[in-house]
């Protein structure tokens, strides 16, 4: 049994990149192939034996509860029509894991809404998944950085490479790399929220996966709050940083940003391409295509 036994899922964001389809449903509900991208995040913490998860949601977020609930009718009408294939999905999402739900009034940044889940934590380190992230790997990425903690007792914070000119749109840290792990393993120093480009401190961003230690809340207490009066979770984490180490880690897999267009577009298709079901017809029609 993992040591980590809860996860927070912050998922109260308005999902202003995508609207209007975000409009009247959550962001964290658009289908990436055959499931919300919720969904996968979802998925990843179980296979990472975390038992109990917390949804952090806000205003017009009842879709979520919705889809992770028993659907009695829905479940009625597939038995008696005899599509017991369809009967077991949709029970294995209900059945998948015990879930709590907290509500974020206001949408403070992703440093408020962990806030928010402070009382369901239990003062016991937890996982942060973001739904925007959809991150394929063996084992799971939040697993891989269980074990990291499980050996250092520390916050640890997913990073990975991007180009220069991207910094300015993630988390950048400042740190050298410890020598375990094949060099995946960094003591951090500092953490810069969305840099430019020429004072940027490195190109490892960090992304949205975190194992964080209860002190975190106590930081995010004293974080000041930045542009639109948000918390953010790299500021929290930049004071934690005064009193506790904090550790990033290179994690094994493929990230996909499903949190803006591009990536949820190029995440549809190599997800798509790689269903058993449709998978090889789908393959078939992208190379029939007369592309300019």
């Amino acid at each position: 049994m993992s040591e980590i036994r809860r996860a927070v899922f912050p998922a109260a964001g308005l999902g202003t990149r995508f609207l209007p389809a975000t409009k009247a449903q959550p962001k964290e509900m658009l289908p990436l192939v055959d499931k919300p991208l919720i969904q996968y995040a979802v998925e990843e913490a179980v296979a990472s034996q975390i038992t109990n998860l917390i949804i952090v949601t806000g205003r017009g977020k009842n879709a979520i509860e919705d889809h992770f609930d028993v659907s009695f009718e829905l479940e009625r009408i597939l038995e008696e029509r005899g599509k017991s294939d369809l009967l077991n999905l949709v029970r294995a999402v209900s059945d998948m894991v015990h879930i709590a739900y907290v509500r974020q009034k206001e949408a403070l940044g992703l440093g408020h809404a962990i806030l928010m889940a402070e009382d369901l934590v239990n003062d016991e380190p937890f996982a942060v998944l973001l739904g925007d992230d959809v991150i394929e790997s063996t084992p799971p990425c939040i697993r891989q950085m269980i074990g990291v903690h499980e050996r250092s007792r520390t916050s640890v914070v997913a990073i990975m490479e991007v180009p220069h000119e991207e910094v300015g749109r993630y988390g950048v840290i400042q740190g050298v790399p410890l020598g375990d792990d094949e060099g995946r393993i960094f003591e951090l120093h500092d953490l810069v929220e969305k840099p430019e480009v020429g004072k940027a401190p490195s190109n490892l961003a960090i992304i949205g996966r975190y194992i964080l230690t209860p002190g975190i809340f106590a930081a995010l207490r004293a974080t000041n709050k930045g542009s639109g009066g948000e918390i953010q979770l790299t500021d929290g984490l930049k004071v934690l940083l005064a009193s506790e180490r904090v550790l990033g880690y290179r994690f094994r897999g493929r990230r996909y940003d499903a949190g803006e267009k591009l990536g949820f577009l190029m995440a549809t298709v190599e997800f798509a391409l790689r269903n058993e079901e449709f998978g090889p017809a789908f393959r078939t029609y992208l190379k029939s295509l007369k592309l300019d």
